[in-house]
């Protein structure tokens, strides 16, 4: 127990310096801030108007939380890049802290700044007339869903990080794969609309899974004319996107610290 007070306590330090350091350099957030707008804007207006009209920017938001929560890894995958190539890191390994401290310092405080990028998708989502229409109990739990998967994909990043020989690479890992794991789901269409191979990838994906828990949560409506897709993952969106977060954390956190265990030895 005393052990993981120990790492708890470092970790808790480690992340609170990662947020000061992130208030002297603002701009970093950017990004992060700035592109649930663009793909709210761009999607709901520019596309969104031949899917459906408003009853489809609103079925959207739920596909623009997942969204926002899942390109929130490279923000990880980059921060921890950059410690490990500007020499922040070597700094720590001179210092009796955990391994494991420093890779949950890091993903504690980038699960702040996320939750900050799905503040910002939600207003996004009010004013394009997005409304939850369920219960205050609901609605908490559509929110805490995105907080554990956000959590589970930061440690996907932590992983792409400590792998990534530099930053240029680590931006590169980080958003390669984002854009169709995002698309080829059911964000923003019916998985049954999917051609071929797409549909049973889209149907057990974890970001569908996320999107319909969330729908679920807020009952949201289906615009009238989607394909209702049938299958387990579907039926329970919950238990299945709880399934596929505690696995990213478990297989995640074991390959992130045995990759930088390696590289602190080397």
């Amino acid at each position: 127990m005393n052990a993981l007070l120990r790492v708890g306590r470092e970790a808790t330090d480690l992340a609170w310096r990662n947020l000061l350091h992130l208030r002297r350099t603002p701009t970093a957030l950017m990004g992060s801030l700035v592109e649930p707008v663009m793909f709210a804007v761009l999607i709901g207006y520019v596309f969104g108007n031949s899917l459906g009209g408003a009853v489809y920017r609103t079925y959207m938001v739920a596909g623009l939380l997942a969204q926002t929560v899942t390109f929130s890894t490279a923000v990880t995958a980059l921060g921890l890049a950059k410690d490990l190539q500007d020499g922040t890191v070597d700094r720590f390994r001179a210092l009796p802290i955990s391994r494991v401290a420093l890779l949950l310092g890091r993903t504690t405080s980038d699960l702040t700044t996320c939750i900050a990028s799905v503040l910002v998708t939600s207003l996004c989502g009010l004013a394009l007339g997005w409304r939850p229409h369920s219960g205050v109990l609901h609605i908490l739990a559509g929110y805490t869903l995105v907080t554990v998967f956000a959590f589970a994909m930061s440690w996907v990043g932590a992983f792409i990080g400590v792998v990534a020989p530099n930053v240029q690479v680590a931006a590169s890992l980080g958003l390669v794969w984002m854009f169709p794991a995002s698309f080829v789901s059911s964000g923003y269409v019916s998985t049954a609309s999917l051609p071929g191979p797409l549909a049973p990838v889209a149907a057990w994906s974890p970001i569908t899974a996320l999107s319909n828990a969330l729908r679920e949560q807020f009952g949201t409506p289906v615009p009238p004319d989607f394909a209702r897709p049938h299958g387990w993952p579907v039926d329970h969106p919950v238990p299945y996107l709880l399934l596929w977060s505690a696995g990213l954390i478990a297989v995640f956190m074991a390959l992130a610290t045995s990759r930088y265990r390696r590289k602190a030895r080397a």
